[in-house]
């Protein structure tokens, strides 16, 4: 996986932590704090870099078991995780944020906008080869999604939600196309 492979990538899976931040930053009654921001970064990012790594442990278990589909499994997997950031995206639904950074409360919301990496870590156990490159992916994603997060309270608390919903637009389209990469790659097209 090239490093702009990986960037995007990271990029995509930051969107829900992205757009949960700024629903963080719209529900702050107050001007945020570069504290805020921070522990939005951190909680997001952190769980963004724990979970591909978890994910990677157990793609690489059954990696030898399931060589021969294994481009199938990262492109349905990839596939169903963007569809499902764009059916959330196109959903009415609003999802009900409110603006504590106490740490049961982010807590929850690291751990429900990470799953998708966790499925992607899956997806990394099939792809990447040694620990050094799944630490050096999951501590970029973990970058990436800091400085989203970050920006996202801040762009909450001034603009309002009219990014979420391109956010999570851009994340779907962006890990679909990734998993379509993988799956053409692999079938020798690309």
């Amino acid at each position: 996986m090239s490093v702009l492979e990986l960037f995007i990538l990271a990029v995509g899976l930051s969107m829900d932590a992205f757009a949960v931040s700024i629903c963080k930053g719209l529900a702050a009654a107050k001007k945020v704090s570069i504290k805020e921001m921070c522990i939005a970064g951190v909680w997001f990012g952190g769980f963004q870099a724990l979970m591909p790594f978890l994910g990677w442990i157990l793609g690489s278990r059954f990696k030898y078991y399931i060589e021969n589909f294994d481009h199938w499994i990262a492109f349905l997997l990839l596939v169903a995780i963007g569809a499902n950031m764009l059916r959330e995206a196109f959903s009415d639904e609003c999802e009900k944020v409110d603006n504590s950074f106490a740490l049961k409360t982010m807590f929850v919301m690291a751990v429900a906008t990470s799953i998708d990496a966790l499925a992607v870590g899956i997806t990394f156990g099939l792809l990447l080869d040694s620990w050094k490159e799944i630490i050096l992916a999951s501590l970029f994603i973990c970058s990436i999604t800091f400085c989203f997060s970050a920006a996202g309270v801040k762009i909450g608390s001034v603009f309002g939600n009219k990014y979420e919903k391109k956010a999570e637009i851009a994340g779907g389209i962006i890990l679909i196309l990734i998993g379509i990469k993988i799956l053409l790659n692999h079938l020798g097209i690309l």
